[in-house]
């Protein structure tokens, strides 16, 4: 390949300028003396990409859906799938950690950077806020940072991606309330018998929307499944250890695996389909 050179004049091939590998390969700054902090930056920094990535795809699924183009917004949707495969395997990629290798880590990166907490991670926050799960108690972790306090702020207050999917299913006839569409966005979503019902009637009789609700259900299950292991890395690493608000990271990441996006996908199963006879799961009242 022929050579480029960048703004201080080092060489480059085409495939380092575009991918900017030259600039990559020195973003990784350890402070500890530990020789496995390199992974763990690599692994985080990783996480953060695939965060970001995932934003951009459910960004595009809601301009798709506003325009009623569902299979565009599917597309986008799909990909989030997809993207969740090595997303949730970087975790592997950390299990090989102890209490004494991270806890060493740790402390170099307190006594160099300052005391932080993982949640200050704009990049997951925006996410979690798009899925839908709002809890405007996160903002006050990103003071430190204004602008993506008014980043994470304006996601707070706008409809998250569910939103934008109730609408398109109100849009397509479906019995969704207009009283969905009328509450603060920025308060947790409080689920609905009403979409429940949306739900199973788009079940029985709409594939097309059957099929995007299979592939958020996709996008529900893998989150759920990064957030587990999550938590039995933390269990392997840090056990009970109280941490920055005087619980342990296991009581903090627990309740979160019920905080499951799209509620109503899951609850509106009791309901959907018609058992036929002999079979051990009765009919459930409506």
């Amino acid at each position: 390949m022929d050579t480029q050179s960048t703004r201080d004049n080092t060489p480059q091939t085409p495939y380092s300028k575009w991918l900017q590998t030259e600039v990559l390969h020195t973003l990784q700054k350890t402070v500890s003396d530990h020789p496995g902090e390199y992974s763990f930056i690599i692994n985080c920094q990783v996480m953060e990409l695939y965060w970001a990535l995932i934003v951009s795809e459910l960004q595009t699924a809601q301009r798709n859906l506003r325009k009623e183009d569902l299979a565009g917004a599917h597309q986008a949707l799909l990909r989030v799938v997809d993207i969740h495969e090595p997303l949730n395997a970087t975790w592997r990629s950390l299990s090989w950690m102890t209490p004494s290798d991270l806890l060493p880590m740790l402390a170099a990166a307190g006594k160099t950077h300052g005391r932080d907490t993982a949640l200050q991670g704009w990049t997951y926050r925006h996410m979690v806020y798009l899925f839908g799960i709002k809890q405007k108690e996160q903002l006050k972790h990103f003071k430190p940072q204004p602008h993506r306090w008014e980043q994470l702020n304006k996601a707070l207050n706008e409809p998250s991606l569910y939103d934008d999917v109730l609408a398109y299913l109100q849009r397509t006839g479906l019995p969704v309330p207009e009283s969905q569409f009328e509450r603060d966005f920025s308060k947790p979503y409080t689920p609905s018998p009403d979409v429940e019902r949306a739900w199973k009637v788009a079940y029985d009789e709409r594939p097309a929307i059957r099929n995007l609700g299979e592939t958020l259900a996709d996008i529900a299950e893998e989150f759920t499944t990064w957030k587990y292991r999550h938590l039995m890395l933390t269990r392997r690493t840090l056990g009970s250890r109280n941490a920055y608000f005087g619980i342990s990271g296991i009581a903090w990441l627990t309740p979160t695996l019920e905080e499951i996006p799209f509620p109503e996908l899951f609850s509106a199963r009791t309901f959907i389909g018609d058992p036929p006879a002999g079979c051990p799961m009765g009919k459930c009242r409506e």
